[in-house]
């Protein structure tokens, strides 16, 4: 019998639906950004939950705020994915008996300044020993139900857009880890995308309201891996033709070395969306997320062939569906 390491987070998820019951309606399907349950009127109640553990997510730099103003952003950024606007949480906490009263005030101010950044609450939760840090945060929003935006939507010859660039945070995850060379000017850049990570809860919210985008994601699983799942969930493939790469990213790629496809397609943690568009509306999904202060990057096109290839440097690419991926780490 295989191990969860050998499985594989998706593998055992999996297993988990597999034994679940599932209620005749279901407004939002297994395996989304988020859940949902019908509470009538056209509305629906909107969960989410993510957890990031100590010794897998927190690098020895970040802080107890920065851990825990992170874990809120995880949550809020899947919410910015489907164009749900965040009302309350509730927080799980494991602490180690090691942890000191200041490090437990690190953590509440750090959970109260990540809700209040994008206008939620934290209502109550729970706290209990562990032999690491622990949090797990639970989201809740309400939302009419056809504002709510799905991975499986997306059509061929839509436009897939993303609302920033990418590999800033693999940068900083080498830089942290590997302690890669850096220029000086990029160094708070990289390190702020790791430690200090946004979420495009105003661009999610704007696309959704204008009903302009035929599928959405949240990117944090890497732009390869998140391509794939929506292809999986719309029976789509995909053709990049505009790798998203930030130019200081290009930068520290070719001072370390390093292909800044794997980067861009591979690094993950990004929390940007990636969205579908239809031609017929990218003037206007543009316009309403310049509107609020956002932007919007053109990387390619949906195709109705299920494939997914980059087209990069004169060469076509395949992307391959890799990622960050619990239990297994960067495949």
């Amino acid at each position: 019998m295989a191990s969860v390491k050998k499985m594989g987070e998706r593998e055992v998820i999996e297993t988990i639906f597999k034994s679940l019951s599932r209620p005749s309606s279901m407004p939002i399907p297994f395996g989304d950004d988020v859940s949902g349950v019908d509470i009538g009127h056209n509305l629906i109640a909107v969960l989410k939950t993510d957890m990031l553990v100590g010794k897998t997510d927190v690098p020895l730099s970040m802080s107890f705020w920065q851990a825990a103003r992170k874990a809120v952003v995880m949550n809020i950024s899947d919410f910015a994915a489907k164009g749900v606007k965040p009302v309350a949480l509730l927080v799980a906490l494991g602490l180690p008996l090691d942890f000191l009263e200041k490090d437990v005030k690190q953590l509440a101010d750090g959970l109260n300044a990540g809700a209040r950044e994008y206008y939620a609450y934290v209502l109550g939760g729970d706290t209990n020993e562990a032999s690491d840090l622990i949090i797990c945060c639970s989201l809740f929003g309400i939302r009419k139900r056809n504002l709510i935006i799905l991975r499986s939507g997306a059509r061929p010859n839509d436009i897939v857009a993303v609302t920033g660039s990418f590999g800033k945070s693999a940068a900083g995850l080498r830089i942290l880890l590997e302690n890669s060379s850096v220029l000086p000017m990029a160094r708070k850049t990289f390190l702020d995308a790791v430690l200090m990570p946004k979420a495009r809860l105003k661009e999610g919210l704007a696309l959704s309201q204008a009903s302009v985008v035929s599928a959405s994601i949240d990117s944090s699983d890497g732009l390869a891996w998140s391509l794939h799942e929506i292809g999986r969930a719309s029976d789509v493939g995909f053709v990049v033709d505009n790798l998203p790469v930030a130019p200081e990213v290009l930068r520290f790629a070719k001072h370390n070395k390093i292909d800044p496809v794997e980067l861009v397609l591979y690094g993950g943690e990004e929390y940007e969306l990636i969205i579908t568009i239809p031609p017929r509306l990218w003037k206007k999904a543009s316009h309403v997320v310049e509107q609020v202060g956002g932007s919007l990057i053109r990387i390619g096109k949906v195709t109705e062939e299920t494939g997914m290839f980059l087209q990069w440097m004169e060469k076509t690419i395949t992307i391959k569906p890799r990622g960050w991926e619990h239990f297994r780490g960067r495949k």
